[in-house]
Order: structure tokens, then C-alpha cells, then sequence
């Protein structure tokens, strides 16, 4: 089994937990990070784009790789690519509620068919050496509750850590996740259970680990724009009252090194285009007045050269620390 740094895990996120975001996420202290979620048929035939989305071997440790199918040989053949690549774990999304995906009869779909889950799950144990976890979710709807019972199963199977998101698949990312519906899970199974879902600040974590009873919290959708929060909130749940979060300057160097390593990764032009999304959520986290928020946005995301993006990045952030000196 992995031996995870703390407690505090990234989520795989498509289009976002690409290795850029990855690399500063483990970097700065998440106990886990997982790559965005791949497509087995494409992964086994060594598609170019797919293999970019999976890459991380020799700069992350430990490397996983989450992959998603609903055919056995297909999910075998993109378990042993995985393997290959250096992949030090496989994880098995069972939790992806995308349209798309579902209509391939893939991710969340598989809470439907328990028996075709398990042959999934017991096809990849078997064509790899390294250890593979399961992602998934509540079940189907309110009706179909069945987290508990596959989790057990797979269990049986050789499944060595399981991750729940605290809703439905019909329910999407709607309402809250429901964290005590996750006990159900922990009770089932000897093997770590991970909570995933609206871990937006560390009292959710704290929470969310006495409202679920499990071993650890997966964040997604909480680390956009905060790549740092994983990390920190991993250092707090293994008793570091003293974390200093990074400050206003700190900040500022992390998003500039996170921009820049997107253009070296992916070349200027897809780079410019993929950071965008990410320097909106660097500062909404960074400008709680809308308004100003918004105007910021478009001046990052509306400009075309890479330089006049950093030097307007530093503008905001001499903005910001003037207003410091102000309030102190």
C-alpha cells in the first residue's frame, strides 16, 4: 500500500490536475495528488493528448493515475500503460457524474451494474504489480445507496484505499454532500476510506472526519485557485497548530511560477489558453468584492502576451499589499 505524506489528498479534476498543478500541489504539501481522470480505450492505445494528461512520472512521488471504462481488457491494457509509465498506484473512477461519461456507461454509471464494477476492479488488481483504489460515489440516486456493499466487494478484490463523494451521481455536484452517509463505507471495510466533497475550509475537514468517521478528505473543487490549501490543511490534521499559510508575496510567486510552468508545459499559445481559467480562480480567491473581481479577470484573461499577464499579476499584487499597509 501507498504511504501517504498526511491525511489531506487533491482529487483528480479534468482539465485541472494537470501536471503543472500537480507538481505545486504536491510541492507544497498535499498528502496525495491524482491525476486527471483518463479514458482506458484511449490510455491503452497510447493516445499523444492522453499521455500528456497522465504525465508526472519522475517528478511526482508517489504517481497515480486514475483511469475510467466499462470494458475489462480495455481497463487491464490502460492499467499495465499506467504501470509502465511509473505509475505507483491506479485508481478506478467510479464517481464521475459528466454526461458523457455516464453515457459511455462509465464512472458513476457502474454503481448500477455491481457485478460489472467488480469485474473491472478485479481485471485491473490483475494485470498490475501496484496497488489500486476506487473512487466512487453514494450510489445512483437516493434509491440505490450501494456504496457500502461495493466498497466491500471490491475490498474482497484487493481494493487497498476507497474514495466517496458524499452524493448521488443524479444528484451531481448539487445540495451539499451528505457526510455522514460515508460511515456506512468506513464501517463496511478494513481499508482507508478517503471523504470527498464541499471541503471548502478546514472546519469542513474537521467536520466532515467526525460527521464520516474517515481516515482522510480529498479536496477538489476547494483547491481551485489555492493549490497551497491541501497541504495545509494536511500539516493542521497532523498537529501543526503552527502552519503559517503562505502571505500576500508568497502568493504572488506561486501563481507566476504555476502560470509559467502552464507555458512551458503546454507552449505559449494552448498555455495562455489553459491558465485562464485558473487566473480567474487565483483571483476570486485573492478579491472578495465582485465587481473588482470581474474587472481583473478580463484584464488577465483578455491579454495575449504572456509578460504584460505577469507584469499585470504584480500590479494587483502591489494593489493588494498597499491595501494591507492600509488596514494595518
Amino acid at each position: 500500500m501507498i504511504t501517504l505524506r498526511n491525511r489531506a489528498l487533491l482529487a483528480p479534476m479534468s482539465g485541472i490536475t494537470d501536471l503543472p498543478f500537480r507538481r505545486l500541489a504536491h510541492r507544497l504539501g498535499a498528502g496525495l495528488v491524482v491525476a486527471e481522470m483518463v479514458a482506458s480505450k484511449m490510455l491503452a492505445d497510447e493516445h499523444t493528448q492522453t499521455l500528456q494528461r497522465v504525465m508526472g512520472g519522475g517528478d511526482l512521488s508517489p504517481y497515480v493515475i486514475q483511469i475510467s471504462g466499462r470494458d475489462p481488457v480495455e481497463m487491464a491494457s490502460a492499467a499495465r500503460v499506467a504501470a509502465d509509465l511509473g505509475a505507483d498506484m491506479i485508481d478506478i473512477n467510479m464517481g464521475c457524474p459528466a454526461r458523457k461519461v455516464i453515457k459511455g456507461l462509465a464512472g458513476s454509471a457502474l454503481m448500477k451494474q455491481p457485478d460489472l464494477a467488480l469485474s473491472l476492479i478485479e481485471s485491473v488488481i490483475h494485470a498490475v504489480d501496484v496497488p489500486v483504489s476506487l473512487k466512487m460515489r453514494l450510489g445512483w440516486d437516493e434509491n440505490q445507496l450501494n456504496a457500502a456493499y461495493i466498497a466491500t466487494r471490491a475490498e474482497q478484490a484487493g481494493i487497498q484505499m476507497i474514495s466517496v463523494h458524499g452524493r448521488t451521481r443524479c444528484q451531481f455536484y448539487k445540495g451539499r454532500a451528505d457526510w455522514p452517509a460515508i460511515a456506512p463505507v468506513v464501517e463496511a471495510v478494513d481499508v482507508p476510506v478517503i471523504a470527498n466533497g464541499d471541503i471548502l475550509s478546514y472546519e469542513d475537514v474537521k467536520s466532515c472526519l467526525t460527521q464520516s468517521g474517515a481516515h482522510g478528505v480529498m479536496v477538489g473543487r476547494g483547491a481551485q485557485g489555492r493549490p497551497w490549501i491541501v497541504g495545509e490543511y494536511g500539516a493542521k490534521l497532523q498537529g501543526n497548530c503552527h502552519f503559517v499559510p503562505p502571505t500576500l508575496e508568497e502568493k504572488k510567486e506561486l501563481i507566476i511560477e504555476h502560470y509559467e510552468d502552464m507555458l512551458g508545459f503546454y507552449g505559449k499559445e494552448l498555455g495562455l489558453r489553459n491558465a485562464r481559467k485558473h487566473l480567474g480562480w487565483y483571483v476570486d480567491d485573492l478579491l472578495k468584492e465582485r465587481e473588482q473581481a470581474l474587472l481583473w479577470r478580463a484584464r488577465l484573461c483578455r491579454e495575449y502576451d504572456p509578460l504584460n499577464v505577469i507584469g499585470s499579476l504584480e500590479h494587483l499584487f502591489d494593489e493588494l499589499a498597499q491595501q494591507e499597509e492600509i488596514a494595518a
